[in-house]
């Protein structure tokens, strides 16, 4: 099992958003991170190219949340997954447009 941390910024990103939003998400990434982070799913990929504005420790995963994307990162050694960023991603739109 993996432990959940966030880093300073999120607070402050699932404040602009609205409060059923923000259960849904912090619910999701409670399920869908907390067993296997690193496997590649359907909502959980690797961004290949991504340097996003934020410090993280390569690669930077990102997760599926309806309109919503959770970027974060994992700590192998200390079995740790740190959401970096979460941000609302309006169709047709590319993850480097939301950043």
């Amino acid at each position: 099992m993996y432990q959940i941390a966030y880093a300073t910024g999120v607070a402050a990103d699932l404040k602009r958003l609205p409060r059923h939003a923000r259960s849904r998400i912090l619910d999701q990434i409670a399920v869908q991170l907390k067993n296997e982070p690193a496997r590649p799913t359907r909502n959980r990929k690797i961004v290949v190219g991504l340097i996003p504005p934020w410090d993280h420790r390569p690669p930077v995963w990102e997760l599926r949340i309806g309109v919503y994307r959770a970027f974060y990162d994992i700590d192998e050694l200390a079995s740790t997954v740190v959401v970096r960023a979460i941000r609302h991603k309006p169709a047709h739109n590319r993850t480097e447009d939301i950043l």
